[in-house]
């Protein structure tokens, strides 16, 4: 974990950002000893709001399976997907 005093991020935010993107890690800025920022590269952010954003769709997928809803097995998705295709490679067909 990175702590640093947030005056370094004025006085040195080039070493800051460096380190961001090296560790792909958030950096801690702490303001009068207390946590007050955290900091981190966009690739990182990114990356990050992706993954939570998958748990969230996976969460929710799981909270419909366990009030019943109705699954399909891997022979059924693979069904409609190959159905899927087909019907995407008619309507893209020229006449």
């Amino acid at each position: 974990m990175n702590i640093r005093p947030s005056a370094a991020i004025r006085q040195n935010y080039n070493e800051i950002a460096d380190l961001c993107r090296e560790t792909a890690e958030p950096i801690f800025l702490t303001k009068n000893g207390e946590g007050d920022l955290v900091v981190m590269d966009i690739e990182t952010y990114n990356r990050r709001e992706k993954m939570l954003k998958l748990r969230e769709e996976l969460l929710s997928v799981e909270e419909d399976r366990m009030r019943g809803s109705k699954g399909y097995s891997v022979d059924e998705v693979t069904s409609m997907m190959r159905s899927a295709i087909k019907e995407a490679a008619g309507h893209g067909a020229a006449k």
